[in-house]
């Protein structure tokens, strides 16, 4: 009798134990189902626009107040300048604007093309400015370099131009000519006192030019020969983002070497920032007079008016900070590469850094980044340890991530693919619509043919 109440006994311990083992399965699917709904997989849709020879662009993309999104599209030819499009999310439509190469007068005199914008729109009265840069490159002791020699029937790069688009006339206005024969490789807009300033490319000079006075002032160059100089000597990769603090005035950039400087219209140079600098061990250690890498030099940055300090990304190492300007200080305040980047303790594998980074709704800054890459056996994909020229040194996922500022919040939101499950790749650009689906432009096939256009990435 006892021993077929203790068998009884068993029995019913091992059906609880059956009946619990499956309730814990069932809760741990539920969460495991609940975690991978949170990471799937982001998907972008391809556009083409009509420009076959399209390639890459870094930051020329970004929404204006009519809720459409204005973008540039590269050219490396000599005789056939950026192509300049609008997208009309209501009607998910692309509309050509302009070759701006025709529409500046140049084209007809035979200079080598403006082929590329890599500056954002600044809007303003309606406008949109913005600044033009060289696509067509000479190759010179092993790097593409500005053109010292035109192509037969044509004319030497005359500069980049300050410009504006009119958004309700159509009308495409040069406003100034970048002096030395350059390019304009980044720029910002002090709208409250309407100056526009930028940094020139290859040598790297400040210009600043008054919109009132139509003036335009060649401040001398920021950081030794800039990328035209000797690799190893006085070679220095040239920042890629400024900013303006709107309480004075005074626009900063960065230098491959780490130092910070900041001008104020009037001023006959700029001033180095003497109580901090980028010079961070957290960013990591590199030789500033080489190429392959940003140095120390911020990534982007933008102004952040509820905290009145600036919010900058360092490019290699992905961290964000805050540069308080009056206080000169910078403060460390997260890694915001993608989750499988953090967890493995890499750099980019795209060595500048990404220039896909903003400041969207509700403090919430929007950060396209990478991540790693594997093949089928699970293996990560590898890339090459260093690298002369360029800064791709190997595949990686595209990811996107945000950083809520108030609450101090990071997301990664998963990887970005195609519908064909292809990569986006040399993504370094963002740009936002009225209902949050995010904007860049991303490396494709079309028609056999690898070109960069734009994706749309519907966030939900």
């Amino acid at each position: 009798m006892k021993k077929k109440k203790s068998i009884l006994f068993s029995n019913i311990l091992i059906g609880l134990s059956i009946i619990l083992f499956i309730q814990c399965n069932e809760e741990m699917k539920k969460e495991k189902n609940e975690q991978s709904k949170s990471k799937q997989t982001l998907v972008a849709k391809q556009y083409y626009s009509g420009f076959a020879e399209a390639h890459d662009t870094y930051n020329a993309i970004s929404a204006a107040s009519d809720g459409k999104i204005y973008y540039v599209l590269s050219s490396t030819k000599h005789d056939v300048g950026g192509q300049f499009y609008v997208y009309d999310p209501e009607i998910d439509k692309t509309t050509f604007i302009a070759d701006l190469s025709v529409a500046l007068g140049e084209k007809e005199k035979n200079y080598i093309a403006q082929g590329k914008s890599h500056v954002e729109f600044y809007e303003y009265d309606n406008k949109l400015f913005f600044a033009t840069h060289v696509g067509y490159y000479e190759m010179i002791d092993g790097s593409e370099q500005l053109p010292k020699h035109a192509p037969e029937g044509y004319k030497l790069y005359p500069g980049g131009h300050f410009l504006y688009y009119d958004m309700k006339t159509g009308e495409i206005k040069s406003l100034a000519l970048a002096p030395h024969g350059e390019g304009i490789i980044t720029m910002t807009m002090d709208k409250e006192r309407g100056h526009l300033y930028g940094i020139t490319w290859p040598k790297g000079y400040l210009i600043d030019y008054d919109l009132k006075k139509g003036e335009l002032k060649d401040l001398g160059l920021v950081d030794e020969l800039g990328e035209d100089g000797v690799i190893g000597k006085d070679y220095r990769v040239i920042c890629r983002s400024m900013f303006v603090d709107p309480r004075d005035g005074l626009v900063y950039y960065s230098t491959a070497d780490g130092d910070i400087y900041s001008y104020k219209s009037g001023d006959n140079a700029p001033q180095k920032i003497e109580n901090t600098n980028l010079r961070l061990d957290y960013f990591g250690t590199y030789d500033y007079t080489g190429a392959g890498s940003m140095g120390y030099n911020w990534r982007k940055i933008f102004w952040y008016e509820p905290e009145q300090i600036a919010y900058g990304v360092h490019g290699n190492s992905g961290y964000l900070f805050k540069f308080d300007p009056k206080n000169e200080t910078i403060e460390i305040v997260e890694r915001i590469t993608s989750e499988p980047s953090r967890k493995s303790g890499m750099y980019d594998q795209f060595s500048y850094g990404y220039l896909g980074y903003m400041l969207g709704p509700d403090s919430t800054i929007y950060y396209l980044t990478g991540g790693p890459a594997y093949n089928k056996d699970g293996k990560r994909i590898k890339g090459v340890d260093e690298i002369a020229m360029g800064a791709a040194k190997g595949l990686e996922n595209l990811h996107l991530v945000t950083f809520n500022i108030p609450q101090k919040k990071y997301e990664d939101h998963g990887p970005i693919l195609y519908e064909n499950g292809g990569i986006p790749t040399y993504v370094n650009s963002i740009a936002m619509d009225k209902k949050g689906n995010v904007y860049t432009l991303a490396r494709f096939n079309h028609d056999g043919k690898e070109i960069e256009d734009l994706i749309k990435v519907e966030i939900k």
